[in-house]
């Protein structure tokens, strides 16, 4: 473990970089024995101790989209957190995505099919939602957690797309079970997070033609394939720590057998079967 610090931190100094070895299923399991180091070095760096320090200074005077857009910083963190860091130059469409908000059902949010979105506009809340219009402090602090692990996730990406995707299930399946909502809208809530699908739709064998069905006729396509897949068809039981893991390993498996890496087809075609 301490190879890993020392090396990170050495790496640091001209910018983090991860260190990932491998690829494929190899690659997750040694970046799994490493995440806890990386992330620590990581979250110490100075680009990123200046961002989330200012974010966690400003966020209790937030009190409009304008404030958001306004500060580059502020805009970078809050976009990040969520997995949206493409949109950091689309400044007056996220500005109007968290002016609507969330709480009316024609607000931009809620037609997006994204449901990150929506997210993201609930959460800061500038609609005027009750009697609160601006950022909760437990709700800041979370957005800086989820900034740091998306801006890892994004760096281990720049050479290993499939653990960018990974590293993003492990978090979302947690955070989908504990929501309290019904099945079906965590169904909905996975099919509305491109990210999260990807996983998914890989995982079971899904064709990339599967997104033109019906919503209704995907969820039930989805509750099958997961029942004949994993044993079970709700996402709560898919966010068990066994399953997740399951559901990645497999996704990582069918990635790189799709990719043509390091094994050869029968090899994985064993461990598929095996997983």
């Amino acid at each position: 473990m301490n190879f890993y610090r020392v090396k990170c931190a050495k790496v640091g100094e001209m910018g983090f970089q991860p260190i990932v070895v491998g690829t494929g299923l190899v690659a997750w399991r040694n970046l799994q024995r490493t995440l806890p180091s990386q992330m620590e070095v990581f979250s110490n760096s100075a680009e990123q101790k200046r961002l989330t320090t200012h974010f966690e200074q400003k966020a209790g005077s937030l009190r409009s989209a304008e404030d958001v857009v306004a500060d580059r910083q502020i805009l970078s963190v809050a976009l990040g957190a969520y997995g949206l860091q493409d949109d950091l130059s689309n400044r007056f469409f996220v500005k109007r995505i968290l002016a609507e908000g969330a709480s009316d059902a024609d607000s931009l949010a809620n037609r997006m099919s994204d449901s990150r979105y929506k997210n993201l506009a609930t959460d800061f809340a500038f609609d005027g939602l009750g009697s609160f219009v601006g950022l909760l402090p437990s709700t800041a602090e979370e957005m800086i957690h989820n900034y740091r692990a998306q801006s890892f996730a994004v760096l281990v990406g720049e050479t290993r797309p499939n653990l960018r995707l990974a590293l993003n299930a492990e978090t979302e399946f947690q955070k989908l079970a504990d929501l309290d909502v019904s099945e079906d809208a965590k169904w909905f809530l996975v099919m509305g997070n491109p990210p999260l699908r990807s996983v998914l739709e890989t995982a079971l064998g899904l064709p990339a033609s599967f997104g033109q069905l019906d919503i209704d006729k995907q969820l039930e396509v989805f509750r099958d394939k997961s029942l004949s897949t994993f044993g079970v068809g709700e996402i709560d039981e898919l966010a068990s720590h066994g399953l997740s893991s399951d559901v990645i390993d497999r996704f990582l498996l069918r990635d790189q057998l799709k990719q043509g890496q390091s094994y050869s087809s029968q090899n994985i075609a064993l461990q598929l079967l095996s997983a």
